[in-house]
């Protein structure tokens, strides 16, 4: 199995799960590129102007392309352009408390603004009811139809968990360097 989230692997989960966190602490241990998908969806340098959609979908099928990575992010509709091609799916389905305190221990990021921080909350807050491939009910679906190896984890204590285990049984020749 460490091989195969080692391989080509795709994070979903709500905005402050832990995506990010997770996906470079697995890229560093297997010496893969780790995508987020907030970069391509965002035009370069500017937090709430998104890029063209059609762009959007060829830069993460590019990358999906390649042999190994992880990618992640909350955009459901960007990480289905990936799940064809990956070998490991992760769904960090994580309660609003804990995102919520994500959230907030991370700040402002990539020229945001107090507003755009409040509208994020706002929209991350919604992940349960919203009706969209970016909210519960959509990575819920891309989960239930994945057919490749899969994890959804639901407390930071099961994330930390499967890292340690990971972490655990990575040998030279896991990584295949």
């Amino acid at each position: 199995m460490n091989e195969l989230l080692t391989e080509r692997t795709v994070v979903i989960g709500n905005s402050g799960s832990g995506k990010s966190t997770l996906a470079e602490a697995v890229a560093d241990l297997a010496q893969i590129p780790a995508i987020d998908l907030d970069l391509l969806h965002w035009e370069e340098g500017s937090y709430g102007l998104k890029r063209n959609e059609d762009v959007t979908r060829k830069m993460v099928l590019d990358i999906s392309d390649q042999p190994r990575w992880i990618i992640e992010g909350v955009f459901g509709w960007l990480a289905e352009v990936a799940l064809p091609k990956a070998t490991s799916l992760v769904w960090l389905d994580l309660p609003w408390s804990v995102c919520r305190a994500g959230l907030l221990a991370r700040g402002l990021r990539r020229g945001a603004t107090s507003q755009d921080a409040a509208e994020l909350m706002k929209w991350a807050e919604a992940y349960w009811s919203r009706q969209t491939p970016s909210s519960f009910a959509g990575h819920s679906k891309m989960f239930n139809d994945f057919s490749g190896t899969k994890l959804r984890l639901e407390s930071r204590e099961q994330v930390d968990r499967f890292l340690e285990n990971l972490r655990a049984g990575m040998t030279n020749t896991d990584l295949r360097l």
